[in-house]
């Protein structure tokens, strides 16, 4: 067991309080801090009290950090990634391929010489990028289609003639027929459509219309940051997801999605494919995207958590990662499981205790567990635990 120091990640939509106010350090005047990481990851792993990074010691010794089962089933890698993630500002409509996908992805792309980082690469590594974000404030995504019936009458309701081939679209061939009509529309005609739309949806926003008035509002605020692109239109057809403090959302792959605003635990697969939409600048790989998008339509559930050992656990249907809240009293409760464990502290402060001795987590500290090593916790405290989903 082991306590680690965690890399920030500074992309310009990050807020530039939640992360340096968890990890106890002034707020910067330069940069935002949108990401905390906690993990293996190659680009940026975590490093050890020992000074080794992570994925390092893992590659050294998977069967003991691991454990039999995970390393045989992922490799000498961490399977899962946890992050604090802070928004002030929305990031890119984009979609995470499937395992069968990401696989025969990469292997074309290597088989066709694209470096890895070229900016126009699309698959970085042969993993699929499933996803659970766990909401520490009032957190703001899209998520997923919305129903048709609900899209129709949403670009209905604004009386655009620009939106009529979108409609058509729509109700002829569905959201398979419509998403792709959007992301193929370029120059004045594309440029064109956003402004009148925004505008349009900028007037109900001002009337005080409650209908779609959130949904609305959002496409106003994503056109002055993306003039011209066509995530503005689609943000439409998406649902517009609230959550509370302590509520969550399982992101599949294939589901487009983009959060908006807020702070957040974050754990996902351990991989970097990422198929941008929309609402960026970067890259977009048009038909990859649509080959990867899953155009079903219908509301996306909220992932309530279910009472489990040690815990509130948030249960998720892959086996890479498994997220619980742990609400530590003074009295030490067993953190015990078979898989290797991420552990943050956000409240209070943790200790942590082992066979081989003590560590303790002040808020915004984080401890590596090696799978099997038992360890019981005490607090007062609030720990965040990581671990694999194998059971």
């Amino acid at each position: 067991m082991w306590q680690m120091s965690n890399a920030v990640r500074h992309y310009p939509w990050g807020s530039r309080t939640v992360i340096p106010d968890l990890l106890g350090e002034p707020v910067p005047a330069d940069r935002p801090y949108a990401e905390l990481w906690m993990g293996g990851h190659p680009d940026q792993p975590s490093v050890l009290s020992t000074g080794i990074p992570l994925d390092k010691a893992i590659a050294e010794r998977p069967a003991d950090l691991l454990g039999p089962d995970v390393a045989e089933n992922f490799g000498a890698r961490l399977p899962f990634l946890m992050k604090v993630l802070a928004a002030d500002a929305p990031l890119s409509l984009q979609a995470h391929p499937t395992m069968a996908q990401a696989r025969a992805g990469f292997a074309a792309e290597e088989a066709a010489g694209v470096p890895k980082d070229d900016p126009t690469r699309t698959f970085k590594d042969p993993w699929h990028k499933p996803e659970l974000l766990l909401a520490l404030t009032t957190f703001e995504a899209l998520c997923g289609f919305r129903p048709v019936e609900e899209s129709l009458h949403c670009l209905a309701k604004l009386q655009l003639p620009e939106l009529k081939p979108t409609i058509a679209a729509l109700a002829r061939g569905g959201l398979q027929a419509a998403i792709p009509q959007l992301l193929a529309l370029s120059g004045k005609r594309r440029t064109h459509l956003v402004e009148v739309v925004a505008q349009k949806a900028a007037s109900f926003v001002a009337a005080h219309d409650p209908e779609f008035i959130n949904t609305y509002r959002w496409a106003t605020t994503l056109a002055e940051a993306y003039p011209g692109d066509p995530g503005v239109v689609i943000s439409l057809m998406c649902n517009h997801l609230k959550l509370a403090p302590g509520e969550a959302v399982f992101l599949p792959a294939g589901n487009l999605h983009a959060y908006l605003s807020g702070a957040g635990v974050e754990v996902m697969a351990s991989s970097d494919n990422v198929l941008r939409g929309g609402l960026t600048r970067k890259h977009v790989d048009l038909a990859a995207l649509i080959e990867v998008l899953d155009f079903s339509d219908g509301k996306v559930p909220v992932l309530h958590p279910v009472l489990g050992p040690g815990g509130l656990r948030y249960p998720v249907p892959v086996d890479d990662f498994d997220l619980t809240r742990c609400q530590l009293d003074e009295l030490a409760g067993s953190l015990g499981t078979r898989g290797p464990q991420v552990l943050l502290c956000t409240e209070g402060e943790a200790v942590l205790e082992s066979a081989e001795g003590e560590v303790r987590l002040q808020r915004g500290q984080s401890a590596f567990v090696p799978a099997g090593a038992p360890v019981s916790a005490r607090g007062p405290a609030v720990l965040y635990r990581a671990t694999t989903n194998l059971r």
